[in-house]
């Protein structure tokens, strides 16, 4: 999805809650979708200086509670934020536990619907009804794990 294209669908994700897509909403998202992985909030900050901590804080909650963003807490000091899949493409994370870094990882289209299977067959035995799913695999990253 072009970058236009995610602008006007966070403006209409936020106009069906009856919210505005400010100046400073549209900051975070091309932030967001500039960045190769999921943000903490000061790396936010420091991507675009002119955001203030407390506005960019309230406007996370407002572009999350829209279903434009995707807050990942990892267990480390910040959460990270990054554009829901819907305005991205299909992926899962590699969260370190060491210094909280997040990658992003997309699977093999065979893996994926093997995946996809397996947590029908799942989800089927209790009558479930699956929507998707999101998977973030634990460990430690390269600089983090021990030689």
């Amino acid at each position: 999805m072009s970058v236009r294209e995610v602008h006007r669908a966070a403006e209409a994700r936020l106009a069906e809650r009856d919210q505005r897509y400010t100046a400073n909403r549209r900051r975070i998202v091309e932030a967001l979708a500039e960045a190769s992985s999921p943000q903490t909030l000061p790396q936010l900050l420091r991507r675009r200086p002119n955001l203030t901590q407390s506005s960019t804080y309230r406007n996370l909650a407002a572009l999350e509670d829209a279903q434009v963003v995707r807050r990942i807490v990892s267990g480390s000091e910040h959460a990270h934020y990054e554009l829901a899949e819907h305005l991205t493409e299909h992926h899962h994370h590699l969260v370190c536990v060491g210094c909280g870094s997040i990658t992003d990882v997309t699977l093999d289209a065979p893996l994926e619907e093997r995946l996809e299977r397996a947590f029908g067959v799942a989800a089927e035995v209790s009558g479930f009804r699956p929507a998707g799913h999101s998977i973030d695999i634990y460990g430690q990253c390269a600089a983090c794990a021990p030689a």
